[in-house]
């Protein structure tokens, strides 16, 4: 019997043997590395004189590791919010005292509260009304108001900035104002006693007057800064009842009594390595920001170079490596492949999984804080080609009807298509005073682009719609992009097609808007996420007069609490940074998945080689099961006919990368929220990269022009490919590193550098890679980066490839597995015969708009 058992192992070992060899290797599966310990902080407040606060519990759900960025606080057993009544106010202070910041010393005040209903002035303001706080003793008496002489007003509690003298009036808005406030005046508790709001903090990069994360203030790290939270009730602090309009400011020393302090540790703001190190440039996409502006600190710890990183379409970053300059970057991280050439053998290794998303922060009558939403691919197409009318034109007693788009619903919440996927928004009715207005979109030329696109033509509906068919319900998409052949044509960028223009008239002068000011463009994705987080996408549709010029200006209109809304396509990780909403997309089997770590995991496992083997394209068509349709997979891209110090440079930071930076948190160094770790089979395929390239290896002839030779080349999908063969450019097809950075018109340095620009091709001014003067036949002369760094020498003419692939690697170890498994299924067949007869028994371009974000930590 035993024998038996012995042979049907051994026969179970061929066959295993003989699949392995014939059937495809098995995708990974990944088990996602467990959050670190959180730094949440929980406190419930205290009883009143008058209102009672004890049961209310307010969570602060990260109070460590902190930057600019969103910060969730939830909160439960709180009285619901009547009009003006019940709700909490939230702001954030500095203050080096342990026990807490001085009401002095808060930012608050600059909310117009005149909006939601017949709520006081003082509720939103740092003004006191003397006399009716028994508890005051400070601010007690009426003032000489400072711009009418012989008249008093109401005292009001000076804003103390960090550093520079306090404000002298309730409006000075020297430090912030209503256009850059954070605070939340109005948070509203629901029905049940719970409130949610993600609040917008800022490091002394926003806001230098709080000094947040100043690395030279008290703490051994950047100054920490103060969440405070005043809980208001029913009651004003003289003990009558404010029936629902509070005459009180928060800072009447009755109610800042009641206050609920929690303490915030940021991390330091500024340059994470020191400026005397050498500099190894690496420009490309906006996708890596986050992760590259976690990783720049830790990698300056461990070696002798500083990694400065400038953000640009990936395009441009491509074209530096193919046709370099002395100033060029070295490494350009890119999700399309360097393509092209038979003389510069690229390498690409994975560095990170990451997604677009359409992110939202949507306060909506009837409905509270919008935590699900969902949109197709055609409502998409809808957004993208500005066909509702009301992206173009806001509908104002009087304008005519914008006659391209007659019968087009006027806006995304009258469309049935949205409402039959969004029914909460049907049942309360929500009108277009309720709609954000236009998709917020960057004005970057990228890839990420492309792959919106890319998913929006997926789908036979949405691309019939882009052909001019109407939907089921006679929506036509606007006839300015039907001109633009979209649907047959992939694009790397969200034109405003429509030149629509709205004359305003104020007195007898007159100013037009546009649809770019209707359904304005973000500089990039990282600030339509922080537009997206204050609720505004910044639209100008209102004329006020220019006093300066003697004429009108276009303005934002005002947002106010309970009010604000915003949504737009961003990247995961700047989203999860700002507490964003994730709307829900489909995917090819039409289920509805949010950018989470394991849809994103699931849809890489889905994907196939680009035009250059080894390097997956982000395929939105092929996604289906769980994963996520808009998923990306990041790539470092670098020449390996670059000098060798620099190649080992680039090999340590992919190693890095790929590595220890794939470990999630908060922290310096590790890999930010937003973005998947990388499976195993990425890793091993990003480390096999970084081998190659610091080994230098060339790509080996013969194979066709553009591509790898037999063994030079990368593997297909789901191995550890290198990457193909490109041009040099210059003699030896050596490319140049150097120090330079390249902006936009909103640039204002490189990661972690030195450099600064404006308008296109802004010059660095960072220290270059160490190196002599030139020699002959290096690569010189001013590029279009305008940097200052000298070039390194010259590569040599790339000769015939030496080395593995790691495909091929993967190749022979099945065969040798084979031969294992072979050998041992014999042995188990044979070996119970033979010992039955002795009877024994028996192991990862620049468009014009576009700007560098200075991206030091913070």
């Amino acid at each position: 019997m035993k024998h038996r058992r012995s042979r049907a192992t051994g026969l179970g070992a061929l066959l295993a043997a003989v699949l392995l060899a014939l059937l495809p290797l098995p995708r990974d599966t990944v088990a996602l590395a467990a959050e670190p310990e959180g730094s949440a902080v929980t406190k419930r407040g205290t009883a009143g004189p008058h209102d009672d606060f004890s049961g209310l519990e307010v969570t602060v759900h990260q109070t460590r590791d902190l930057r600019g960025q969103g910060v969730r606080v939830t909160w439960k057993g709180g009285e619901p919010t009547a009009l003006g009544t019940n709700f909490l106010q939230i702001m954030q202070c500095w203050g080096d005292d342990p026990a807490g910041p001085e009401r002095e010393q808060c930012q608050f005040g600059a909310t117009n509260m005149s909006s939601i209903g017949s709520l006081g002035s003082f509720v939103g303001q740092r003004k006191l009304i003397a006399g009716t706080d028994p508890l005051e003793r400070t601010y007690t008496e009426d003032i000489p108001d400072p711009d009418v002489p012989g008249l008093r007003t109401s005292p009001f509690v000076p804003f103390t900035p960090v550093s520079g003298p306090a404000t002298t009036r309730v409006t000075d808005w020297t430090y912030f104002g209503p256009n850059d406030t954070n605070e939340e005046a109005y948070a509203v508790t629901q029905p049940d006693g719970t409130g949610e709001v993600g609040f917008n903090l800022q490091s002394t990069r926003e806001a230098p007057h709080l000094g947040c994360g100043d690395p030279g203030g008290a703490g051994a790290g950047g100054r920490a800064c103060w969440l405070v939270v005043v809980p208001r009730g029913s009651f004003d602090p003289d003990g009558t009842r404010n029936n629902g309009r509070p005459q009180s400011s928060p800072f009447s020393q009755s109610n800042w009594n009641q206050r609920i302090v929690f303490p915030l540790d940021f991390l330091p703001v500024g340059d994470p390595c020191p400026a005397d190190k050498a500099e190894r440039r690496i420009s490309g996409s906006e996708l890596m920001t986050e992760a590259v502006t976690s990783w720049q600190a830790s990698l300056c710890a461990t070696g002798t170079t500083r990694f400065t990183f400038s953000q640009r379409g990936e395009e441009l970053a491509r074209t530096a490596l193919l046709a370099p300059t002395p100033t060029s970057p070295g490494l350009a991280l890119t999700v399309e492949p360097v393509e092209g050439g038979e003389k510069a053998g690229f390498v690409h290794a994975p560095v990170a999984v990451s997604g677009l998303t359409v992110g939202f922060f949507w306060e909506a009558d009837g409905i509270g804080l919008v935590k699900d939403l969902r949109l197709n691919q055609r409502l998409l197409a809808k957004l993208l080609t500005l066909s509702y009318p009301y992206d173009v034109r806001v509908g104002v007693h009087g304008l005519e009807p914008l006659e391209h788009l007659k019968g087009n619903p006027n806006s995304l919440l009258r469309d049935p298509e949205f409402l039959a996927l969004n029914p909460k928004f049907d049942e309360f009715r929500q009108g277009e005073l309720n709609y954000p207005g236009g998709i917020l979109l960057s004005a970057e030329r990228s890839d990420t682009s492309a792959v919106v696109w890319d998913y929006v033509r997926s789908d036979p509906d949405a691309r019939a719609f882009l052909e001019g068919k109407a939907d089921p319900w006679g929506m036509k998409v606007n006839p300015h992009y039907e001109e633009l052949d979209i649907a047959g044509t992939r694009l790397h960028e969200f034109p405003k097609a429509d030149p629509t223009e709205t004359t305003l008239t104020l007195g007898d002068r007159t100013i037009a808007y546009g649809a770019v000011d209707r359904s304005p463009y973000a500089t990039d994705l990282h600030d339509a996420a922080r537009w997206i987080r204050r609720g505004t996408h910044n639209s100008k549709f209102e004329a006020e007069d220019d006093t300066a010029n003697g004429g009108l200006k276009l303005k934002a209109a005002t947002t106010y609490p309970g009010a604000r809304r915003a949504f737009g396509i961003v990247d995961a990780a700047s989203a999860t940074r700002y507490s964003l909403e994730h709307a829900a997309l489909p995917n090819r089997d039409g289920t509805f998945v949010r950018p989470t770590a394991a849809a994103l995991l699931q849809a890489v496992g889905q994907f196939r080689d680009s035009a250059v083997s080894g390097v997956l394209a982000a395929d939105p068509a092929r996604v289906g099961k769980d994963g996520y349709p808009l998923t990306v997979v990041a790539y470092a891209a670098s020449s390996s006919s670059l000098p060798a110090d620099a190649r080992k440079d680039y090999a340590r930071l992919i190693r890095y990368a790929s590595g220890p930076g794939q470990r999630q948190g908060t922290g310096p160094g590790e890999l930010p929220y937003g973005y998947a770790p990388l499976p195993a089979k990425l890793k091993a395929q990003a480390a096999a990269a970084a081998d190659r390239l610091e080994r230098g290896a060339p790509a080996e002839p013969g194979g066709p022009s553009g591509t790898p030779g037999p063994s030079a080349g990368s593997g297909g999908a789901g191995t550890t490919g290198q990457g193909t063969s490109d041009p040099g450019a210059g003699p030896g097809g050596a490319p140049a590193t150097g120090t330079g950075s390249a902006s936009g018109s909103t640039g204002t340095g490189s990661a972690g550098g030195t450099g600064s620009g404006s308008g296109t091709d802004g010059g660095g001014t960072g220290p270059g890679a160490p190196s002599s003067a030139p020699p002959a036949g290096t690569v010189g002369g001013p590029g279009a980066d305008g940097g200052t760094g000298p070039g390194p020498a010259p590569g040599p003419q790339l000769a015939a490839g030496t080395g593995t692939t790691p495909s091929g690697v993967l190749g022979w170890i099945r065969w040798v597995l084979l031969g294992v498994l072979v050998a041992g299924g014999i042995a188990g067949i044979a070996g119970p015969a033979v010992l039955g007869f002795a009877g024994r028994r028996e192991i990862p371009a620049d468009s014009p708009r576009t700007g560098i974000r200075n991206l030091k930590s913070g």
